[in-house]
């Protein structure tokens, strides 16, 4: 279950959301701003103030872990507890677009 420190991250913000989709994947802060720029074509570009200022808080809310670190990079990837945190998000959306799309 989502601790209640982690319930005021519902709902997410678009980068957050796909910072931890991407993290999905074990990635280093480079990797996962190509991967972000690469799922939405483009739209979103991250700069490294926000990656690294985003990561940080996701790892003080423990839905990230640094897994590894190579060459000076750490190597992130999504914990359990970001896990269900990104499939509430994903059950919030699904519900929008549900909505949305019956509405027209």
């Amino acid at each position: 279950m989502v601790k209640k420190k982690n319930e005021n991250q519902i709902p997410m913000t678009e980068t957050a959301f796909y910072i931890l989709l991407s993290l999905l994947q074990p990635r280093h802060g480079y990797a996962i701003i190509k991967n972000v720029n690469k799922m939405t074509d483009g739209r979103i570009t991250l700069g490294p103030g926000t990656i690294y200022g985003t990561l940080s808080k996701m790892s003080q809310s423990e839905l990230i872990q640094i897994t590894a670190e190579e060459n000076n990079r750490k190597i992130y990837q999504v914990t359990a507890l970001g896990k269900e945190l990104l499939e509430l998000e994903r059950k919030r959306i699904t519900e929008l677009y549900q909505n949305a799309k019956e509405a027209f």
